[in-house]
C-alpha cells in the first residue's frame, strides 16, 4: 500500500507532505495508481520549488519521499494553492482505489519525530 501523510502545523497550515510504499494495482512499470499518486506529489515539488521559489528539505529515495517547507512560506498564496491541490488530488486517488492508497493527516509535532526516525 501507498501511504501519503499532509502534516500541519499548530496554525492547520500544511507544512510538509511524506509519502512511502508502492500502491501494488498492477506490475512494476505499469502501475498507473502509483504513478498517479507520484505524479501529483513530484508537481508539488516542482511547483514549489520553481514558482513558489521555496527552500524545501527534501529526501527521495525509491518508494519514499518527504518534503517539508519553512513555516515563513506556509502562507503563501502559491504555497497553499499547491500544497491544497496536491493534498486534494492525493485524497480523491485514494478515494478511487482505497485497497492501494491511503492519506493521513498528522500535525507538525509528529512530522518532527518521524524525522529524526526516518532521518528526513
Amino acid at each position: 500500500m501507498l501511504e501519503v501523510i499532509f502534516y500541519r502545523d499548530a496554525r492547520d497550515r500544511l507544512a510538509g507532505i511524506s509519502a512511502r510504499g508502492h500502491a501494488d494495482f498492477a506490475e512494476y512499470g505499469q502501475d498507473i495508481v502509483c504513478a498517479a499518486v507520484s505524479a501529483v506529489l513530484q508537481a508539488a515539488r516542482l511547483g514549489l520549488q520553481e514558482h513558489a521559489g521555496v527552500e524545501l528539505e527534501a529526501r527521495q529515495t525509491p518508494g519514499a519521499l518527504r518534503l517539508r517547507w519553512p513555516a515563513e512560506r506556509r502562507e503563501l498564496a502559491s504555497v497553499c494553492a499547491i500544497v491544497a491541490t496536491a493534498e486534494l488530488a492525493v485524497a480523491e486517488i485514494a478515494r478511487r482505489f482505497p485497497e492501494h492508497v491511503r492519506v493521513r493527516r498528522r500535525r507538525v509535532t509528529e512530522f518532527a519525530n518521524r524525522r529524526r526516525r526516518y532521518d528526513v
